[in-house]
């Protein structure tokens, strides 16, 4: 038996995430000052009486739930003995610091660095994503590779769940064809940009610098990533992947499948929301699915 802990990605944040942490664990408050300290604002401010508006900025969300994420990870103490970590996008960097293989503060200046090169890209290239619901990926897969414009599937998110990356007129123009194909849903999301898709490549040149120059060490544990789908322990296999994740797409469903291959019969969800909980019972429902928030 083993155990997997899974760390959400954007669009788990809500108002008040943290506060409970912050108020009731010494540690926890103690690294959350830390984190208002590296920011340079107080992003707890935000994060527990801030609005729906602030937190959906792509600067702050990023950190917001990242520092959720690491810090529950860090308040189990003893208790956190993963067998394996993955994390959504984003969430690959809670993993990661989870895991050991980043410090709290370079993950945490990461992240941030990260955010900010994205939400650059999105404002220089207006761009999109949508959700398709109920057709097959290879289906999806398809329809995406007909569209002129850039098109290409990001978030493989469970069985007939797929988020599609990309310009403005080339989601539209998908949305249309997987309707007519016969998609149960193609809805655009309210999101700043395509992410995972060639249109986030000058934030990726911005973000390898910043990688390169952090010290990845050998994590306690394999760290399933988007990228490869498989448990990396080789901190230079490790960077080349975080580099590559921004243009490529999040590959949740096969990295759940292959966990379960290397024996998880248990997941445990860290930070805000239950939605790694709904996409891991749908890509296989024989397994344990818990979260703590």
């Amino acid at each position: 038996m083993k155990r997997a802990y899974v760390f959400p990605g954007q669009g788990a944040q809500f108002v008040g995430m943290g506060k409970d942490l912050y108020e009731t664990s010494p540690l926890a408050k103690d690294l959350f000052e830390k984190a208002n300290e590296i920011l340079g604002f107080r992003i707890t401010d935000l994060m527990f009486k801030g609005t729906d508006e602030d937190l959906r900025q792509t600067k702050v969300t990023q950190p917001a739930i990242f520092l959720h994420s690491v810090i529950l990870a860090k308040t189990l103490g003893d208790d956190f003995k993963p067998d394996m970590t993955a994390g959504h996008s984003l969430g690959e960097f809670s993993a990661l610091v989870a895991a050991g293989a980043l410090s709290f503060e370079d993950g945490l200046k990461l992240v941030y660095k990260r955010a900010l090169a994205m939400q650059k890209a999105c404002e220089m290239n207006p761009s999109t994503m949508a959700a398709i619901l109920a057709l097959p990926d290879e289906k999806v897969e398809e329809i995406c590779a007909t569209i002129n414009d850039v098109v290409v599937p990001a978030n493989y998110n469970c069985p007939g769940q797929i988020v599609i990356s990309g310009s403005m007129s080339g989601i539209e123009k998908a949305c249309e064809l997987m309707k007519i194909a016969g998609a149960k849903r193609a809805l655009p999301l309210k999101v700043g940009g395509a992410f995972h898709s060639p249109l986030m490549e000058p934030a990726q040149v911005e973000l390898s610098e910043a990688i390169e120059a952090t010290n990845i060490s050998t994590p306690i544990c394999p760290v399933y990533q988007n990228v490869s789908t498989v448990g990396e322990t080789d901190p230079a296999v490790i960077k080349k992947n975080l580099v590559a994740q921004l243009t490529s797409p999040v590959k949740w469903t096969q990295s759940v499948k292959q966990m379960i291959a290397d024996g998880a019969t248990e997941f445990v969800e860290l930070g805000p929301g239950n939605v790694l909980q709904g996409l891991i019972a749908k890509i296989d429902n024989s397994v344990a699915v818990s979260g703590k928030q």
